[in-house]
């Protein structure tokens, strides 16, 4: 679920926070940056839940309507497809996912309860339900395109949950592009047989890429001295205060991985943090950044300090 880009970001904002030098004790900031990363599984939880809690709405809805004293033969006998939407009911009784919502302790919903009404009153109010009601059953392909839009076009782009999520957490601000479409590629792949942990996805690919995080904050951190001075070598007509702190934050991550991480490609690191910059620093961050890294990349190919291994990796 966590791409390496992800995780550049999340090092990123701790360097940038960090306020001490190399020999002062960072261990808690350390312990921040995976905080940060693990706490990224409880929004991505809280998401699913708030599509669960929306089903069971639909459900207590129904039964207040049916139980009106002048119902009409209509409400006494309403359309159930949307209750009875086979993914939502996959949701619901997912065994493995009913337990992550315990281990990891998550209630926003029944303690924040208006947003469930919020979503699905912008729901019933679209032109996808009204469409998707037009008939009484379903496909369980049918049922899973409506998830996946109700998905892409109400609850992802909700202002009122963005609010909601930002007064939560700062840190899921960064976090929720990459949780949404995690989210959105999985309800767009599940099937009526997927197996029971389909829904509950491993924060990380593999142990390395856990292992690249720390390696990327403590090797940043360690060497900011050294890397400082690699930078200044390059910007001798610039003042160093006319440098913004985030893009000397991101040259100095580049560096060391360029240096330090013999297993990537030159080109992937150099791609990776030009996009970073373009999306969270000013608009000519990425033109400054890539010619202080080009100027750089060249005179370590001469003095043969990259040292990387495999194929394709220059």
């Amino acid at each position: 679920m966590l791409s390496r880009r992800h995780i550049r970001v999340k090092v990123m904002q701790v360097l940038y926070a960090f306020d001490g030098t190399e020999s002062d004790d960072f261990s808690k900031d350390q312990k921040f940056l995976l905080y940060s990363i693990d706490n990224m599984y409880n929004l991505y939880l809280m998401t699913l839940s708030l599509m669960i809690e929306v089903g069971k709405k639909s459900k207590t809805q129904l039964e207040t309507i049916q139980k009106k004293h002048l119902a009409t033969a209509e409400e006494k006998n309403p359309n159930k497809k949307f209750i009875n939407n086979q993914v939502l009911e996959l949701l619901s009784n997912n065994v493995a996912l009913k337990t992550a919502f315990e281990v990891n302790n998550i209630k926003n919903w029944q303690l924040d309860n208006e947003y469930v009404d919020i979503i699905y009153k912008e729901i019933i109010a679209s032109d996808l339900y009204k469409e998707y009601m037009q008939t009484k059953t379903s496909t369980f392909k049918e049922d899973r395109n409506f998830i996946v839009d109700v998905f892409k076009e109400i609850i992802a782009p909700n202002d009122k949950l963005y609010d909601y999520i930002e007064d939560k957490n700062l840190t899921w601000l960064d976090d929720l592009p990459t949780v949404n479409t995690a989210i959105l590629k999985l309800l767009r792949k599940i099937k009526e047989n997927s197996d029971e942990h389909f829904l509950t996805p491993k924060l990380y690919k593999d142990i390395e890429d856990k292992q690249f995080a720390i390696n990327l904050f403590k090797k940043t951190m360690l060497n900011q001295s050294k890397l400082s001075e690699e930078i200044s070598s390059k910007t001798k007509n610039w003042d160093t205060e006319r440098i913004a702190n985030l893009d000397m934050v991101l040259l100095k991550m580049a560096i060391c991985e360029l240096t330090n991480f013999p297993s990537i490609p030159t080109k992937v690191t150099i791609n990776e943090y030009l996009e970073i910059a373009k999306e969270y620093s000013t608009p000519k961050s990425s033109i400054f950044i890539n010619g202080i890294l080009d100027k750089l990349l060249k005179e370590y190919e001469e003095d043969g300090k990259l040292n990387k291994v495999g194929r394709g990796l220059m």
